[in-house]
Parts: C-alpha cells; structure tokens; sequence
C-alpha cells in the first residue's frame, strides 16, 4: 500500500468530478485522466479494515474474479492518505453500462433472454467458487461492449474456499428481492439447483 500526503492527494484529485458522496464527503472520483479513485473511510475505531482495508480487500478480490474469468476495474494502485483519515484504491473503469442501465430501457425480448440467462451463469460461477457477495444486484453488474458480464463494486466480497450450499446461495440473492424489477432477473431454480437445469 503505496502512502500519499494531502497534497499529492490534492493535485491528483484535480479537475476531479464527484460520481458518489456521502455526508462524510467524496466516495468516488472519477480524476482528469478518466480513472476512478475509490476511498474509503473507517467507520469505526476498532475494525477488521485496521488489518485488512477495504481498499486492499478490493484489489485482493479483483486479481480473484479476473482469475474466475470475470471481467473487472483494472487496479493501479493501493493507497492510505493518513492525514485524511482515508484508503483508497485508484482503478481504471471497466468498459460498459450497467445491467439496470440495460434493463431501464425497451430490449428487445431475445437481448433480454440472453442477458438473464448470463446473468444467472454469473450467479452460478460465483457461488460455485465460493463469492459470497451481499452487494450483488445488477447495478453492480457490467454488460461490456463484447457483451460479457463483468463485476464493478466488491470491496465487502467474501470468497471461501469450497463452494456455497443452499443457505448462503439463498442470502446471497435477497438483496434482488428487495426490488420489485429486479426479482424477474433472478431464476431460482436454476441458482439453487447450482446451474443445472
């Protein structure tokens, strides 16, 4: 993890334009150049990010996923910015638009299939390899211009060793659940039978 002062912080940071705040301040920046700079903020004193920061959870798991053959933000660097209280990880975006984006606009029906049905695979490698990923919806979900399926947003990916049964296969969806247009997306049978029809 590579320290930057305020300054270098500062200079680098410029011309930036604000994608994500919160009332602590910018979450994520997308710089002069068009690379994207994450930070992340502690939001307790005593936590699990003081071993492993989020910021290197976050590049850990993209060397993971692109090993699986999901396309991921290439990763540039790890960095602590200690006057700010702050970790970031600075990344080149993955090229695309998000499945939402996609979903949010008249498909034609065979597009759409083909979509569900790859977004369902997705679900499946990434159960079957053990990705246990609460923040799995599909605004987190990249259609590329090769039309793969990539993931953008997994710094709180948990990845075990063995493949996840049923119950955590089950958690792992909920979060679909919670929105009535993203429900049609997921094919249960499919997930819970671990990809086999």
């Amino acid at each position: 993890m590579k320290t930057l002062t305020q300054q270098e912080y500062q200079a680098m940071s410029e011309g930036a334009r604000v994608l994500e705040a919160d009332p602590h301040g910018a979450k994520v920046l997308l710089l002069a150049d068009g690379t994207i700079l994450k930070l992340f903020r502690r939001k307790r004193l005593v936590t699990s990010a003081m071993i492993f920061p989020y910021a290197t959870r976050f590049a850990s798991n993209a060397r993971k996923l692109a090993a699986l053959g999901v396309p991921v933000p290439e990763v540039i660097d790890v960095l602590r910015i200690p006057e700010l209280g702050r970790d970031a990880v600075h990344y080149r975006p993955l090229p695309g638009v998000t499945l939402r984006q996609l979903a949010g606009e008249a498909l034609p029906e065979e597009r759409k299939r083909r979509l569900r049905e790859a977004f369902n695979q997705l679900v499946v490698l990434l159960h079957d390899n053990g990705v246990y990923f609460r923040s799995l919806h599909i605004g987190n979900v990249i259609v590329t211009p090769d039309d793969r399926l990539g993931l953008i947003d997994f710094s709180d990916m948990r990845i075990y060793p063995w493949a996840l049964g049923s119950y955590l296969r089950r958690r792992n969806i909920q979060r679909l659940y919670k929105v009535a247009t993203e429900i049609e997306w997921i094919d249960l049978p499919f997930i819970l039978g671990k990809g086999r029809r």
